[in-house]
């Protein structure tokens, strides 16, 4: 499936009997285009530098390597560098978030989808609660789970999805998953949920997406499930 089309009503119908829409946060609830997210990552490889005492350059490498290991660079630092969590939490999304506008298309998409809407994100809440204010989407939202409610072990780990699932009671095959980022809808797919990969407007064509479904305008994917579900 290509990103340039959305997938026909009859697809969509396969989004009946969902209770529970889990989504992401950055790059997927606003366009990576934006550069919020690039900016996390470019603080993430300052800080990495900082406390390993590696270049610039060494430091991509290494925050490469831990994410690919441990799901994460904070994990990774946490490991082997016995990083402070939270304070790194708080530098690395001491970003500016004024490029994000009210998307009320999006918050107009949420609010007609039946049933309950979370943030299931590797962020922390302070930093999705700045980010869906900014999106006027603060009040979308019947919960959160972050990284620190996941003991800072991030997705794509199984424990992560379960210790999610208990916390709000959502029955997996009940349920659907946005994701920016093809492995963390492994394990989501794997349990009977519905899963969409969102891309940014520039992402390479998918020739066999590892989710139901792929978009790269998710409030209009969002308003033709909505329409397709009341229809």
């Amino acid at each position: 499936m290509t990103t340039d089309k959305l997938p026909a009503g009859d697809n969509l119908s396969v989004f009946a009997g969902v209770r529970d829409w889990i989504f992401d946060l950055d790059d997927t609830l606003y366009p990576p285009e934006t550069g919020v997210f690039t900016a996390v990552m470019s603080r993430i490889r300052a800080y990495t530098a900082r406390v390993t005492g590696v270049t610039a350059e060494d430091a991509l490498a290494l925050q490469r390597n831990y994410a690919a290991r441990y799901g994460t660079t904070l994990r990774g630092l946490m490991e082997e560098h016995g990083v402070d969590p939270e304070d790194f939490l708080v530098e690395v999304h001491a970003v500016d978030r004024s490029v994000l506008t009210p998307n009320p298309a999006l918050a107009a998409a949420l609010s007609r989808l039946p049933g309950r809407k979370f943030i299931l994100t590797s962020g922390t809440h302070a930093h999705a609660g700045e980010t869906l204010s900014r999106l006027g989407l603060d009040d979308r939202f019947d919960g959160m789970f972050d990284i620190v409610d996941a003991d800072y072990l991030p997705k794509p780990a199984e424990a992560t999805y379960a210790a999610f699932l208990a916390r709000f009671s959502v029955e997996p095959t009940a349920a659907a998953m946005f994701e920016d980022t093809p492995r963390n809808l492994v394990v989501p797919r794997a349990l009977g949920m519905r899963t969409v990969l969102v891309v940014g407007q520039t992402a390479a064509r998918h020739d066999v997406p590892p989710a139901d479904f792929i978009t790269a305008d998710l409030p209009a994917f969002l308003t033709h499930v909505a329409d397709t579900l009341s229809g």
